[in-house]
């Protein structure tokens, strides 16, 4: 993933300054991303309605070079969260800026996904009314694993990656489409899509549906994430980021430095919203 940012030097930033000037900004090309590059790309991302983060990422360059923003990520649809959340916008920005994958969308337009086998073979074994046999679900499972390991399979892996996942989804739809929609993780911010009834959808098709629809519905999904857990939303208010980065990492996010990520873009969102 390309993402230029303040300083970079290169041909990539002086081709970036000269596709800026061109769209109205009045820098000088001189290959360096400083503080006057970073405000030029604030303030064409701000007037295109992209999310105004001063980093030229593959959206930033993709409408520099004509493409439309219809499906991405806007700074309204971030704002309107923070005041939904009483979050801080610039806390906001953080936890976008870390946790997204950055795109929401393969080139050929399919939403992001990861296919779960493991939550494949646990989601088919799991009773969902009270005429459910649980032992007759296990079984069901169990030869489906067999018959299918890359799939079914209680133990992670089998990954393929980009739009090759998307060729597993489909497979396992075709042994259940219910628990296979439900056993990948969609969009920017990569939601399980069992989650679908915490989070208020009316199904897991429907959840799928605002996935595929664009990265705004996908950072409404990751909202209600938030919105949905007291203690995260907690740790979000509060700006206790390895909290935050602990409940929704999980215990790897030391490892990861997710909380000193997010409190490094804290804290520079928050001085560019100050300003």
């Amino acid at each position: 993933m390309t993402l230029i940012r303040h300083g970079h030097r290169g041909q990539n930033v002086r081709q970036l300054q000269q596709q800026l000037n061109r769209a109205g900004a009045e820098l000088y090309v001189d290959g360096h991303f400083g503080d006057a590059t970073e405000a030029a790309v604030r303030a064409y991302q701000r007037r295109v309605g992209l999310v105004a983060d001063g980093i030229a990422g593959p959206k930033t360059l993709a409408t520099l070079s004509g493409a439309g923003s219809q499906h991405m990520l806007n700074h309204s649809m971030l704002q309107a969260v923070a005041q939904r959340l009483d979050v801080e916008l610039a806390a906001i920005y953080a936890v976008n800026e870390v946790e997204s994958a950055g795109q929401g969308f393969l080139g050929n337009g399919k939403p992001v996904i990861l296919f779960e086998r493991h939550i494949m073979h646990r989601q088919l074994r799991t009773p969902r009314s009270d005429e459910d046999d649980a032992a007759a679900l296990q079984v069901h499972a169990d030869e489906l694993a067999a018959l299918h390991p890359n799939l079914v399979n209680p133990r992670p892996g089998g990954y393929a990656g980009g739009t090759a996942e998307h060729q597993r989804l489909a497979n396992a739809r075709l042994l259940d489409d219910t628990c296979a929609l439900e056993s990948a993780s969609w969009g920017a911010f990569q939601i399980m899509g069992f989650h679908w009834q915490r989070l208020g959808y009316a199904s897991v098709q429907a959840f799928v549906s605002e996935m595929e629809a664009g990265e705004n519905q996908q950072f409404d999904a990751f909202a209600r994430f938030i919105e949905t857990d007291p203690a995260l939303l907690k740790a979000l208010r509060t700006k206790r980021w390895a909290t935050f980065a602990k409940f929704y990492n999980g215990p790897a996010y030391q490892r990861n430095l997710y909380d000193v990520k997010l409190e490094r873009a804290y804290q520079r969102h928050a001085q560019e919203h100050a300003a």
